[in-house]
């Protein structure tokens, strides 16, 4: 297995990395954090149109770039670094990786080439009132009427559903359980009977909302009722993406962290001089490489099919959790009383690695999974 980035890979970080600095800085992200939409539309445009990131993942068949796992994880973690206030995880990521595993040819072709050109936004839909992500959990049901079908109860923690055109929603046919009867349809973001409800959440850069499906008519997507595989592909790959969007948080923490050393003076030195502090920050850069070494790993693992990719992923989200929750706690008492206050960014990013860290499960979740995937 390759362990490193191309030179055309390092220059596309690059690419990514001076749009990201241009477009969502600290100042960019507080405002559109307190807005209702939650992201910048002319922003997203030039993403989706100048870069053909919105595509990145999605086969040139379908209107996309072709580029594999690796890529995207480069460019989610760059857009971690900045925080980007976008429904990019939640449409280019989640709703369209499930698309292109479970969804049919006609599917695809219908779906994906106006996602991919970042003119229609898409969410999925996943955990319910257990805060669970995986089929077992799930208990909307799909009842065939015609070649449609009727969509009845809640979703919840559903990432940009406020503002996606349409919804993939994973529900299961009345009367199984487990793996059994689960599907993927779509939905009209204002379809009659769904009711959508914003969550108040610790972190503001990223809107989650509640959903409520009442008789909601709905598309089936794919083969209804042996979707449990595209859903666990589905997951594996988004775990993987979103361990290598919290390491680009980690690594900006990190910096941030070893430059306010370098300037905040105290005893007529400044703190960076300390051993102490030498010492800490020796521990943090070796925690973030580490966590960097495995998820990279996770990405490379998803473009090769590897055979433990499953076992890989779970150890990124895990690692990638942990790693980028003590990076946030450790950047704000290196920064002191300044820290804690509404007017550095760390907190932004502190409150980023709390909802990471649960979000497609916790690192206890993942290590279980990773211990019982290795078996």
């Amino acid at each position: 297995m390759r362990y490193s980035f191309t030179d055309e890979q390092q220059q596309f970080r690059e690419f990514v990395r001076k749009f990201m600095e241009a477009n969502s800085p600290a100042t960019e992200v507080r405002r559109l954090m307190e807005t209702d939409q939650g992201y910048d539309p002319e922003v997203w445009n030039n993403l989706s149109e100048s870069l053909g990131l919105a595509g990145i993942h999605i086969p040139e068949a379908y209107g996309g770039q072709g580029f594999g796992p690796v890529e995207l994880c480069i460019a989610v973690e760059e857009m971690g670094r900045s925080l980007l206030c976008g429904p990019y995880f939640g449409s280019s990521v989640l709703a369209t990786t499930a698309i292109l595993n479970a969804g049919s040819e006609d599917d695809k072709q219908r779906l994906l080439p106006d996602l991919a050109a970042g003119k229609k936004l898409a969410a999925l839909a996943l955990a319910e009132s257990s805060g669970e992500w995986d089929a077992a959990s799930i208990a909307l049901t799909a009842t065939e009427s015609g070649t449609d079908y009727i969509l009845n109860g809640a979703k919840n923690y559903v990432i940009d559903a406020h503002c996606a055109d349409f919804i993939v929603v994973v529900a299961r046919l009345a009367g199984t359980e487990g793996d059994a009867g689960i599907g993927f349809f779509t939905v009209e973001g204002d379809a009659a009977g769904l009711v959508k409800r914003s969550l108040q959440t610790i972190d503001e850069t990223r809107k989650l909302s509640a959903l409520e499906f009442e008789g909601v008519t709905a598309k089936p997507l794919g083969e209804v009722g042996n979707a449990a595989a595209a859903l666990q592909q589905s997951l594996v790959l988004s775990y993987i993406v979103l361990a290598n969007e919290m390491i680009g948080g980690a690594q900006m923490l990190f910096e941030s962290s070893l430059e306010y050393a370098k300037l905040r003076v105290q005893f007529g030195r400044t703190i960076g001089s300390f051993q102490s502090m030498k010492h800490k920050m020796a521990d943090l850069l070796l925690e973030v490489e580490s966590a960097k070494s495995t998820v990279y790993y996770a990405a490379e693992a998803a473009a090769e099919g590897s055979a433990d990719l499953n076992a890989v992923a779970s150890l990124a989200k895990a690692c990638a959790s942990d790693t980028f929750a003590h990076v946030a706690a450790e950047t704000i008492q290196i920064h002191g009383g300044v820290g804690f206050t509404w007017e550095n960014d760390t907190h932004l990013y502190f409150k980023r690695a709390k909802s990471s860290e649960v979000l497609l499960g916790g690192a206890e979740l993942h290590r279980e999974l990773f211990m019982q995937q290795s078996i």
